[in-house]
Order: C-alpha cells, then sequence, then structure tokens
C-alpha cells in the first residue's frame, strides 16, 4: 500500500503546488499612473524669511508650483491644486504666476472635471489650494488640521477659505488624522507631516514601473531646507516641523522612493514632462 500511495501522493503534488502559489499570489491592482501638472512658480527675492536660523540672507529662488494627478484605475484623485488664476503680486514680497489653468490641462489628456473623484491637498495654503473649487463634486481629502482651519474664524498664516467654498457649503469631505491609504490597496498613501501647518501632508505614490514616488506637500519647500533642517518662522509648529522632515528622509531611506519637493525648480524633471506620466 505504501508504494501506491507514495507513487499517488507524487503524481497529485505538481497540482497542490500550482493551487498553492496561485492562492499566495495576490490578483494585480489597479493600474497607478502620475502625472505632473504645471501650477505657476513663485519668485522669491529674499529667501531668508524661509528659516529662521537666516540660513539663505540674500539668496533669491524661484520655486514650482506643482500640482498632480493620480490615475487609480478609472478613479482620478488631484494632489494639490495650485495658485489662485486671479492672483497678482501686491508690490512686494514674492511674485506668484499662475500656470495654466488646471481644467485646460487635464483636458489635454482627456479628463473631464466631473471625473476628478477626489481632491487631495496638502495643506490648505493658498498656493496649494487657488483651484480646487473647479471640482467642487469631487472628496475635498485633507488634514483635519487644516480642515479645521479652514472653518475657523481665525486662520494662520496663507489660509483663505474662500478658496474651499464649495465644501464649507456642505460638499464632501474627508478630513484625514494620521496616515491614509486612499484607495485601500496601499498605492497611494496620504502621510501626516505636521509642523508646516497642523495638518500638513506628503504623499506616497507607488508605481509599478518608476518605482515609489515621495510627493513632499510643504514639509521642505527646497533641497537646502533638508540639509541644514531650516524651518521657516511662518511654521506653526518648529519640534513637529523638524520631526517631519526626519520622517521624510527615513521614508527614502526605508522605501528607495524619489523624493519630489513640490517647490524645488531641480525635481521637475524627476517626473515626466507633462503630457507623459510615470507608471
Amino acid at each position: 500500500m505504501k508504494p501506491a500511495f507514495l507513487a499517488a501522493a507524487l503524481a497529485l503534488a505538481p497540482h497542490f503546488a500550482t493551487a498553492q502559489t496561485a492562492a499566495d499570489t495576490p490578483a494585480p491592482g489597479p493600474d497607478v499612473e502620475l502625472w505632473r501638472l504645471d501650477c505657476g512658480t513663485i519668485e522669491v527675492p529674499d529667501i531668508d524669511g524661509f528659516s529662521d536660523s537666516f540660513a539663505y540672507h540674500g539668496q533669491s529662488k524661484t520655486l514650482t508650483n506643482s500640482c498632480y494627478l493620480i490615475r487609480h484605475g478609472r478613479d482620478y484623485m488631484l494632489w494639490d491644486t495650485g495658485l489662485p488664476l486671479a492672483v497678482k503680486p501686491d508690490g512686494s514680497g514674492p511674485v506668484p504666476t499662475p500656470g495654466r489653468p488646471l481644467v485646460d490641462q487635464l483636458a489635454e489628456i482627456d479628463v473631464t472635471p466631473d471625473e476628478i473623484g477626489r481632491v487631495g491637498i496638502s495643506h490648505a495654503h493658498f498656493d496649494h489650494m487657488g483651484q480646487a473649487a473647479e471640482f467642487p463634486a469631487a472628496t475635498l481629502t485633507i488634514g483635519a488640521g487644516d480642515w479645521d482651519q479652514l472653518r475657523s474664524d481665525k486662520h494662520d498664516f496663507g489660509i483663505d477659505a474662500a478658496l474651499a467654498q464649495p465644501w464649507l457649503d456642505g460638499g464632501t469631505v474627508d478630513p484625514v488624522s494620521g496616515d491614509r491609504d486612499v484607495f485601500g490597496d496601499g498605492s497611494v498613501t496620504m502621510l501626516a507631516m505636521p509642523g508646516h501647518t497642523h495638518g500638513e501632508t506628503a504623499l506616497l505614490v507607488r508605481l509599478a514601473q518608476t518605482g515609489p514616488v515621495l510627493l513632499s506637500g510643504d514639509v521642505v519647500h527646497f533641497s537646502e531646507q533638508l540639509a541644514n533642517e531650516g524651518v521657516p518662522p511662518f511654521n506653526v509648529d518648529r519640534a513637529d516641523s523638524l520631526a517631519s522632515m526626519h520622517r521624510l528622509e527615513s521614508l527614502i531611506r526605508g522605501t528607495g522612493a524619489r523624493l519630489v519637493i513640490q517647490h524645488e525648480a531641480t525635481h521637475v524633471g524627476r517626473l515626466p514632462a507633462f503630457p507623459g506620466s510615470a507608471r
């Protein structure tokens, strides 16, 4: 009996192995695609105001204003919406210049405003929420601390509640506390990075071909801030800012992510030129 049993077991073994392998292999998730959109520039004649240790005295810099579109299967999410199209320089300090309207850029890749299911906002400053109201039917996904600010009678520096009017008037809001797996499969994750604002977040996008991409929000505005731990005096919490900078660097080491600092002009080339995309 034993030889017969052994022969039968050996004959069936490949079938059990195939079934086990199939069960252990996760089904492929939805295709994920990432576009960098042009949301303008900000000319800063003196960036010393971006460090409370006076690290950049007399230096000027052109900051990019980046926005992003993420496609997750058939779902679309905007990440930040840039400067308001009507913004104008006030004659002193930084000079903001809007890019092309987001709606026009989306039309170039055949995406309509009503296809945007989520507007993800790294933080509530006007240069990141400027065109959010062009997508009033989308769910506003934003750090809970910043949503509290938008609803407050007293706003922190850089916050213009009027830019969130569709959601203050009753639109769908998803206030995020802590980290958030946006689509539930680990492909797009909002990461709590408070300090610049109370609800500041970064975004980790895992792409099948490109690998992980880490979009910084305003955890830092340019790479020098990581090198010398330069904290802007207009940040709401210095200790939280430093902790978030350290987390950003730890995430890069832990995941091998490609960091894209959203205001850093030298990081523009880390993603394909529009209308190209990263996958």
